[in-house]
């Protein structure tokens, strides 16, 4: 009897803010990785407000609460799309996101009133102080830290490396 364990798909955790208008210029980047790896690469939101921004973390558990709806990456992009309505408005804008999307507005608003997405946020901020994220995106894949807060260029690149590299070792 063989043992055919299955094939372990490669995470890239991407640590984002939703009021950050670096993480809207990775957004082409992972268009473009989505697109190459589909469901070979997993992508995984994961949050980094700041406190410079004042809607992230609200920004943040409205994300959590459309990845609850089934609906994550749409929203991030659609939100992402538009940092500076977000600025102006906050949350507002969020709940209104979210209308637009078809995810049920009234559940968002209510999300974001008891906070039910706050521990979430949290433990994902602490974690990334820990592994020491400073700004957003920063990508991990494969137990590397790639900082694109700083400059993107050549980082979709070394990541596809990375993946190719992890896909090939787990085939």
């Amino acid at each position: 009897m063989s043992d055919s364990s299955p094939v372990s798909t490669p995470v890239l955790e991407v640590w984002c803010e939703l009021q950050c208008p670096d993480c809207r210029s990775a957004l082409d980047d992972l268009r473009a990785l989505r697109a190459r790896y589909g469901d070979r690469l997993e992508l995984r939101l994961r949050h980094f407000p700041l406190e410079k921004h004042k809607h992230a973390f609200a920004a943040a558990q409205a994300a959590e609460e459309a990845l609850e709806q089934g609906r994550g990456w749409e929203y991030v992009e659609a939100v992402l799309g538009r940092v500076e309505e977000l600025d102006r408005r906050g949350e507002p804008f969020l709940v209104e996101v979210a209308g637009e999307l078809g995810l049920d507005a009234e559940e968002f608003d209510t999300a974001l009133i008891d906070g039910r997405h706050i521990l979430i946020v949290d433990a994902d901020q602490a974690e990334g102080k820990a592994i020491g994220v400073t700004g957003t995106p920063t990508y991990v894949i494969g137990g590397e830290r790639l900082d694109g807060g700083k400059s993107q260029a050549g980082l979709r690149e070394r990541i596809e490396e990375i993946a190719d590299r992890l896909l090939a070792e787990g085939a």
